[in-house]
C-alpha cells in the first residue's frame, strides 16, 4: 500500500504514521526512514524494490516529500522515476510519504497518480483540539476546564502541546490527577500578538497601573522590550495619521482605504484620537526613536527605559 500524508501539524503526521505501523504490525527492524531533502529518489526506490530479509512485509517512511507540492526541495529529484515505480509498485513494501505543507499540488501528474493508486490523508488543524489533548495525557485525569487552561497557556501547536503534556506527566509520575495548579506551575505561557496589543492599548488609554502590571508580566514571559517599542510606535503613528486625515476633511471610508486598515481598527482609534494632540503624538514617536537608539547603542537599559516612557505617557 502507498500512503501520502500532508499537513501543517507534524504531530498529526507522526500520529498517523504510528497508526499505520500498528495496523500493519510492522516491527522496527523492518522500517526504514528517508528524506527527499537528503536522499536521492534512485536510492529510495531501490529500497522500495528490495525484499526484507526478516519478514514478508517492510515499511518505508519518506519524509519531506516536496515532489507532491509546488515547492522546491534541497536537491533535484527525478520525479519520473517515482512515477514509473508507482505504476508498478512492490506490494510487499508499504510506503508512507509525508509532507509538512498545508496542501499538495493536485495539478501535478504525480499527485493524480498517487491519489489513484494509494491513500491520501490531510493532517491539518483538527476540529476538536480538546479531545486530542486529552489523548496526550494518556491515563491521567484532566477535566475540560484544565485542558482549556493548558491550551490557553501553551498555544494550539500540537507538537508543543504534546511535549508539554509529556513533561507534566513525568513530573506527576504516579499521581494521575492533573490540576490547574499543575498547568500554571509546570508550563510557560506563550506570548501572542493579542497580549502585546493589549499592553499598547493600556498605554494609549493612559491606564498607568494596569499598563505597568501588564508590562512586568510580559517581561517575566521573556517578551523583548524592543518588540513592544516597535508595536507601540506603529500604533501611535497610526493614531497620528488618522487624526491628521480627519483634520484634513477625509471621511471614515477614505481613511480606511488610504491607511489600508480594518473599519474596526478605526472605531477603536477614535478614543485616543480625542485624548492626544498631534504635537504630543509626534513627541511620543521622537522619544521612542531616541529610546530605540539608546538601547541599540548600549546607552540605556531597555526594560527601564520603556518603563519610564510608560510612566511619562500615562
Amino acid at each position: 500500500m502507498i500512503y501520502l500524508l500532508y499537513g501543517l501539524e507534524e504531530y498529526l503526521l507522526k500520529k498517523e504514521v504510528k497508526k499505520i505501523i500498528e495496523q500493519e504490525k510492522i516491527d522496527d527492524i523492518n522500517i526504514n526512514y528517508y528524506s527527499m531533502n537528503n536522499d536521492k529518489l534512485e536510492v529510495i526506490i531501490d529500497d522500495f524494490q528490495t525484499y526484507s530479509f526478516f519478514s514478508d512485509k517492510k515499511l518505508i517512511v519518506v519524509e519531506d516529500s516536496f515532489v507532491f507540492s509546488s515547492k522546491k526541495g534541497n536537491i533535484e529529484q527525478k520525479i519520473e522515476l517515482l512515477e514509473q515505480y508507482l505504476n508498478n509498485y512492490n506490494p510487499d513494501t508499504i510506503v508512507i510519504f509525508t509532507l509538512v505543507d498545508e496542501k499538495i499540488d493536485s495539478r501535478k501528474k504525480i499527485c493524480k497518480l498517487i491519489s489513484k493508486i494509494g491513500k491520501v490523508y490531510e493532517c491539518n488543524s483538527p476540529k476538536n483540539i480538546n479531545s486530542l489533548v486529552k489523548e496526550m495525557f494518556l491515563n491521567y485525569n484532566i477535566d475540560n476546564k484544565t485542558i482549556e487552561l493548558f491550551i490557553d497557556r501553551v498555544g494550539k501547536n500540537l507538537a508543543i502541546l504534546n511535549n508539554e503534556a509529556n513533561k507534566i506527566m513525568i513530573y506527576k509520575d504516579d499521581d494521575l490527577n492533573i490540576t490547574n495548579d499543575d498547568i500554571i506551575n509546570l508550563t510557560s505561557k506563550i506570548i501572542v500578538e493579542e497580549d502585546l496589543f493589549k499592553l499598547v492599548d493600556l498605554i494609549i488609554k493612559k491606564n498607568k497601573k494596569e499598563a505597568l502590571e501588564y508590562y512586568n508580566g510580559l517581561l517575566k514571559l521573556n517578551m523583548e522590550p524592543i518588540k513592544i517599542i516597535i508595536t507601540l510606535a506603529n500604533k501611535i503613528r497610526l493614531i497620528y495619521q488618522t487624526k491628521e486625515l480627519f483634520k484634513a476633511g477625509y471621511t471614515e471610508n477614505d481613511i480606511v482605504s488610504i491607511l489600508k486598515m480594518n473599519p474596526k481598527q478605526l472605531y477603536f482609534l477614535k478614543e485616543p484620537i480625542r485624548k492626544y494632540e498631534s504635537k504630543d503624538l509626534i513627541t511620543f514617536l521622537e522619544k521612542l526613536a531616541d529610546i530605540d537608539y539608546d538601547i541599540k547603542s548600549g546607552k540605556t537599559d531597555a526594560k527601564k527605559a520603556l518603563e519610564l516612557f510608560i510612566l511619562e505617557i500615562c
